[in-house]
């Protein structure tokens, strides 16, 4: 079967375009799991904030914050655990496959709540409506938590298996990849958000279908993925009952956390989620800090190594500060879209989620514009370092921020400001993400030593987990949610704006001293 697999390989029957039939299995996939994320995230914070009597939480903005970063935190940590669970126990196939069936899961929990709306005519208490809702949007949080850290990072691999080792289609493969978790992110909020003006729980939903359609997709062509992604069966006994073991070890640690969760929205576990929050940040700088260090004075690397795990070590810093202003998008500057913003056309208001497919549509327009760029400039020799990339996608990020200082001077003028700030906005941040975001990922296969490169991609992705959770604690102090935080407002964006573009004004003066810890490495 496998060698017939091969064969089809070899003949160019299994191909669709030059690619394998299998990338446009992935690709179809992933952007129907990005239609469910970005989805579920342009309405998240939104629904937090909104009063319940309007049909939401009715959290304060701090809790919302909180709660937005403890839930985008997560994605990329469980990231890291997601990808040994498929390396021990599932394969990449099945992981992806499960993932998606807990992710939807998730979805659906969260929708669930609207099916009871009938159940407000009646003598219910609102009170036990609304705890409910609360503990159901809780638990579809974790669910979509656990089910997005199984499959991101191995449907992602699957996608570098398809490839044979040099293959110059890879990198293509890879664009084609990714533009369909931007088509994903860019139709997502339009149509969820649409929904949830009717009811939020219908646009939770709608994520929810969108990732079945994606699993439904997944298992129809999956022939396409024959021979890849395959988990190996164990060889000895030994290994055999090892697996069996392990596999009990993670049943029991599972049982634990369920029972945590489960006294957790009993409140027989009391927590403050601000705290909570405010706590992990320090934690996760700590453990990256600690690890960094031990890997550069007792992993047994060599002068050279050394610097080079040294510069992944500064970068860290960087992308956390990047991170941290850039994930805003889903939180403070959706809040300002919804309160600020005046969004009405013709006597339609546009809903404020739409704001979060701006992004996407200008990575689809501008994405091949850089690429482009940096290749004409690499020709004429006149391509800038990374490190140099990296302090202009910071400055870029900055001067994005100036121009939401103005818009939030005129929020707090008490009138409101016109869509095209945001738009402005959005679109220096775009810039500052494909300056940035790449060429992190890409400096950190060529820094990293041979026998750590899985390890140091874990540590950058803690960078970008960290960054996204300080961006939900910043929104709960810069959303404008009271008379007194809205005077504020402006004084806390020009905050962001002097330590952003000051971050960046700072790596250009460590570019040099960089440069010459990377090496040979451009």
């Amino acid at each position: 079967m496998k060698d017939n697999f091969n064969m089809e390989r070899l003949t160019g029957s299994n191909e669709i375009f030059g690619h394998p039939k299998g990338l446009m299995t992935l690709f179809f996939t992933e952007m129907w799991e990005r239609f469910s994320y970005y989805g579920m995230r342009a309405l998240l914070i939104l629904f937090m904030t909104t009063a319940v009597i309007d049909g939401g939480l009715g959290f304060d903005d701090k809790t919302s914050g909180a709660i937005y970063g403890l839930y985008t935190m997560g994605v990329y940590i469980l990231a890291l655990p997601g990808g040994w669970f498929a390396d021990r126990l599932l394969g990449l196939k099945k992981s992806v496959w499960y993932g998606g069936i807990i992710i939807a899961i998730g979805h659906f929990t969260m929708a669930l709540p609207g099916l009871f709306n009938f159940l407000n005519e009646s003598d219910v208490p609102k009170e036990s409506l609304t705890a409910f809702d609360t503990n159901s949007f809780f638990l579809g949080l974790i669910l979509i938590v656990l089910g997005t850290g199984l499959l991101k990072p191995n449907i992602s691999s699957i996608v570098g298996q398809l490839y044979p080792a040099g293959s110059s289609k890879r990198d293509a493969g890879f664009s084609i990849f990714y533009m369909g978790i931007n088509l994903g992110a860019l139709i997502a909020p339009i149509a969820c958000s649409t929904l949830a003006a009717y009811d939020w729980h219908l646009g939770f939903g709608l994520a929810g279908l969108g990732m079945v359609i994606g699993l439904v997709q997944y298992k129809v062509t999956g022939r396409h993925l024959d021979g890849f992604g395959e988990f190996e069966a164990a060889k000895t006994p030994q290994e055999l009952k090892d697996r069996g073991n392990l596999i009990k070890l993670v049943w029991g640690i599972c049982s634990v956390i369920l029972l945590v969760i489960v006294l957790t929205f009993s409140n027989l576990i009391p927590f403050d989620v601000v705290e909570i929050a405010d706590s992990s940040k320090y934690l996760i700088a700590i453990v990256a800090s600690l690890y960094l260090g031990y890997l550069i004075l007792f992993g047994g690397l060599t002068k050279d190594e050394q610097k080079k795990v040294g510069v992944i070590a500064i970068l860290f810093f960087f992308s956390v500060l990047f991170w941290s202003g850039f994930e805003q998008a889903g939180s403070t500057l959706n809040l300002f879209a919804e309160r600020f913003t005046d969004r009405t056309i013709g006597g339609w208001e546009i809903p404020a989620g739409y704001f979060q497919s701006i992004n996407s549509m200008f990575i689809i327009i501008f994405a091949p514009i850089f690429g482009a760029m940096w290749v004409w400039l690499g020709r004429s020799q006149m391509e800038p370092s990374s490190p140099l990339k990296f302090a202009f996608g910071l400055l870029l990020l900055g001067i994005g921020f100036f121009v939401m200082y103005f818009a939030a001077k005129i929020a707090a003028s008490g009138d409101l400001a016109a869509p095209y700030w945001l738009i402005l906005t959005y679109m220096l941040h775009t810039f500052g993400e494909l300056s940035l975001s790449p060429v992190g990922l890409s400096l950190v296969t060529k820094l990293s030593p041979a026998k750590y490169q899985g390890q140091m991609m874990g540590i950058w992705f803690l960078s970008i987990s960290l960054g996204n959770l300080m961006a939900g604690l910043i929104a709960g102090e810069a959303s404008g949610g009271t008379e007194e935080e809205l005077a504020q407002m402006p004084d806390l964006y020009m905050t962001i704006v002097l330590s952003v573009v000051g971050g960046g004004l700072l790596l250009l003066l460590l570019a040099k001293p960089i440069r010459k810890l990377m090496g040979e490495v451009h």
